[in-house]
């Protein structure tokens, strides 16, 4: 089983994320599962979501404490949240930035982690120039896809036109795309 945490900031589309991958994953055939965790509900607040993919039933119901992949939206949260807290060793980590793992500060996670498993990929940038707003979530999923193997990228277009129609749907599959074709050509960290 494959147990992601993602984190970021109420307003980004972390809940999104989750379902949407979870979709994904059934689409390519696993089993999935997502669901949030809140603190205070507003704008802004610090947001959790998680997701599982395995390959039979997923009976455990509680959050991801010790997961194998971590996303983080906002990459303020980095020095603020433990957003790596109970990473397993060689766990994939993912980082919405413009910056480098090392211009992050994040060094002494490099010296737990393989270096090839931790991607930051600029995705509000992304964001901004496909959908016209700064909304990176579905971008982070192109990059996971292409990180990982978890899922393809086919899977997440499907989800996302599943829950977007037309103009705004093709935006962000432009915009999962582009994420996904900077992490498979190696445009990150």
């Amino acid at each position: 089983m494959l147990e992601i945490r993602i984190h970021g900031r109420g307003g980004q589309g972390v809940v999104t994320a989750a379902e949407l991958l979870s979709v994904a994953a059934f689409r390519d055939g696993h089993e999935a599962q997502a669901f949030p965790s809140f603190g205070s509900e507003r704008m802004g607040a610090p947001v959790v979501s998680y997701c599982r993919i395995a390959d039979a039933p997923i009976r455990l119901r509680e959050p991801v404490s010790t997961p194998d992949a971590v996303i983080v939206v906002d990459s303020t949260l980095l020095h603020h949240v433990d957003v790596f807290s109970g990473l397993v060793a060689g766990g994939y980590v993912l980082i919405n930035s413009t910056r480098s793992v090392d211009e992050l500060g994040i060094g002494d996670l490099v010296d737990r982690s393989d270096r090839g498993r931790i991607v930051t990929v600029a995705a509000t940038d992304l964001a901004r120039h496909h959908v016209g707003r700064p909304l990176p979530n579905v971008c982070l999923l192109g990059a996971f896809a292409a990180q990982t193997d978890a899922v393809t990228l086919a899977s997440i277009e499907s989800a996302v036109t599943d829950r977007f129609r037309g103009p705004i749907a093709d935006a962000n599959v432009a915009a999962a795309r582009a994420a996904y074709d900077a992490v498979s050509e190696g445009q990150h960290a």
